[in-house]
């Protein structure tokens, strides 16, 4: 099984790159979408490819490579403090991917709420959570 251990790591940090580049890339679309509802049309269908066609596939192998990994023997540590951070902030930016699901159904049916400023805002949360996992995870504090 260790043999599988750096494919199945390769394959894990492809599927978070792809994932990070929707998270980072989505609530940037509902700045413009908020700001110009006149291209809603355009942005709706933008938006649900990204969310559809590059980010649910890679939260899928995000979580299913992760798992492999954490199932090899001697990989991970589970008496260490590190993983647990890294898997609630994984658990929360899973939240956070249902949430740009959520608001991506809101304005399909144009029932948005938010201003593009709350957009923009929201769109530092997935950089903050990943410097936080890339800590955890190169440094393993405790």
């Amino acid at each position: 099984m260790s043999g599988l251990y750096p494919w199945l790591k390769v394959l894990h940090i492809v599927a978070v790159v792809a994932w990070m580049a929707g998270l980072l890339y989505l609530p940037r679309l509902y700045v413009y979408h908020a700001a110009a509802p006149e291209h809603g049309e355009l942005l709706a269908t933008m938006e649900r490819r990204l969310l559809r066609g590059i980010m649910w596939p890679a939260l899928a192998m995000t979580w299913l490579f992760g798992a492999g990994l954490a199932a090899i023997p001697g990989v991970v540590d589970w008496r260490s403090g590190w993983i647990w951070a890294k898997l609630a902030l994984v658990a929360g930016l899973t939240g956070f991917h249902l949430l740009l699901g959520y608001w991506r159904r809101a304005f399909a049916a144009g029932r948005n709420r938010h201003s593009a400023g709350f957009y923009r805002a929201v769109n530092e949360i997935p950089t903050l959570v990943l410097i936080a996992i890339v800590i955890l995870v190169v440094v393993k504090p405790f």
